[in-house]
């Protein structure tokens, strides 16, 4: 899960260099994955109104889905 919120972030930002993930559990047995971009980037990854964050959730949840998992995604400043 991790690999594909970086391949999709790095694709939307101009610094992908920049572009970092970790993971972690959670108790309930959930993923969470954070992301961390440049400080200029912050908009193109959060979209207008949200779009591009929520865009990226679903297709999160969605190939988590197929792997019977469930997981998160943070993005962090």
């Amino acid at each position: 899960m991790q690999n594909l919120v970086s391949f999709i972030a790095s694709k939307l930002v101009d610094a992908p260099e920049q572009v970092s993930t970790s993971e972690r559990a959670g108790e309930d047995g959930s993923m969470t994955v954070e992301l961390r971009v440049a400080k200029e980037d912050l908009g193109k990854i959060i979209g207008k109104q949200g779009r591009t964050a929520r865009s990226i959730r679903t297709v999160l949840a969605a190939a988590a889905e197929k792997q019977e998992k469930r997981c998160r995604l943070e993005i962090i400043e």
